[in-house]
């Protein structure tokens, strides 16, 4: 059932069904699940005068919401999924506007992308990921062709850690970073599927155990344990989709090894680490620390790479290191 309310009385849970085109608002999609304080105020900034919310898939305006933990989502109705729409037209408009500023041109950009990928991380079969990919390729060359749409990306991005806002941050952050390293390499590197698998790193969360992924606390031994499966799991998901070389896969297996051996899955150290896999190793770090948890509050850039550099230095090619820092001047 549809039901127009104030933008006002959004809650997280509820199903919006916003007005007019993405020209008119700051999301790409007009119909989606509420999952962070973030989407509202960009709502409510909108100055849309009433939007509309879908009870049959949300949550009604007088049912209580606000118990909704962080990282926990009511179930909403499977999206389903239409390959043939996932690089849309008003996102390919977007993508090759020249008329449009580089802050709303990124805004748009950055919501698609947490729309794609949260449908992928529901169903991600091998026709989802291709098509997902080509959407990332896009950005890419939007990203290494540009300078002020990315350096807009970088300061949008959601600190609601979800594994799908997760996912577009490290994305984001890591091809930004290549673009810096690899600047005098691109012919050898195929930055397009680097992207992708940027992009894909945290996939075999989908074999993580909801319990596990979802829980508000930290997560005890065996649940630990379990978790640190996912690297393995992305890295299996991808090689049997088949949807990336083994080079790219390895960003999968290798974002949470640590150059000075205490990462997993295989504590590797220095240059046994692939650079793809320590680039996308900094990206996670520094998204984990500035999102937002319901055990820590998030933590500005600048903290973040604060305590990278004097507590966890070893864990990162100090190198690299460098150059992340720089993406931030």
């Amino acid at each position: 059932m549809l039901k127009n309310i104030k933008p006002a009385n959004l809650k997280k849970g509820m199903f919006a069904v916003l007005p007019g085109s993405w020209l008119s608002h700051s999301f790409l999609k007009n119909r989606f699940l509420i999952t962070s304080e973030d989407q509202i105020k960009k709502i409510i900034a909108s100055g849309l005068g009433e939007v509309m919310i879908d009870t049959q898939k949300g949550y009604d305006f007088n049912e209580e919401v606000e118990h909704i933990s962080h990282g926990e989502e009511k179930e909403a109705t499977p999206v389903k999924w239409e390959p043939e729409k996932v690089v849309s037209k008003d996102f390919k408009e977007a993508i090759n506007s020249r008329e449009m500023a580089p802050e709303k041109k990124a805004e748009v950009i950055y919501n698609y992308s947490l729309g794609i990928m949260k449908d992928l991380f529901e169903s991600p079969k091998a026709e989802n990921i291709k098509e997902v990919k080509n959407a990332v390729y896009d950005i890419v060359n939007l990203v290494l062709s540009e300078d002020e749409t990315p350096a807009c990306l970088l300061k949008i991005t959601n600190h609601d850690f979800y594994t799908y806002t997760h996912s577009v941050n490290v994305g984001v952050l890591s091809i930004s970073l290549a673009k810096v390293l690899l600047k005098d390499q691109q012919g050898s590197h195929n930055m397009e599927e680097l992207g992708a698998g940027f992009f894909l790193h945290d996939l075999g969360k989908v074999n993580i155990d909801a319990s596990v992924l979802n829980k508000p606390g930290r997560l005890d031994d065996d649940e630990m344990k379990h978790m640190r499966t996912h690297p393995y799991q992305g890295y299996k998901i991808l090689k049997e989709t088949g949807q990336l070389n083994e080079e790219i896969r390895v960003i999968a297996m290798q974002h949470h090894e640590r150059d000075d051996g205490t990462g997993y899955p295989l504590g590797l150290k220095g240059d046994e680490i692939h650079t793809y896999g320590r680039i996308c190793c900094i990206a996670d770090v520094f998204d984990a620390l500035t999102a937002k948890r319901s055990y820590k509050p998030s933590l500005s850039p600048f903290e973040a790479l604060k305590i990278m550099k004097e507590q966890m230095l070893g864990h990162f090619s100090e190198k690299i290191f460098q150059n992340f820092v720089l993406l931030f001047k």
